[in-house]
């Protein structure tokens, strides 16, 4: 036995709730050391620095 609703919920209140569903830009900083664009808090893929020190050598 399934569950019968009280009353009928509108295509309009329904799709509110699936309004938020949506997906975002990832946000991205310039690296201060070279100026690639890269995320935030994280080591520069292209320089291989985080915080203005070099974390990982790269080729």
């Amino acid at each position: 036995m399934s569950i019968c609703p009280k009353n009928k919920i509108s295509k309009a209140r329904r799709d509110k709730r699936r309004a938020n569903w949506k997906m975002t830009v990832p946000n991205l900083v310039k690296c201060p050391t070279c100026g690639e664009l890269m995320a935030p808090h994280m080591v520069c893929k292209n320089c291989g620095s985080y915080n203005k020190k070099e974390i990982v050598s790269v080729n």
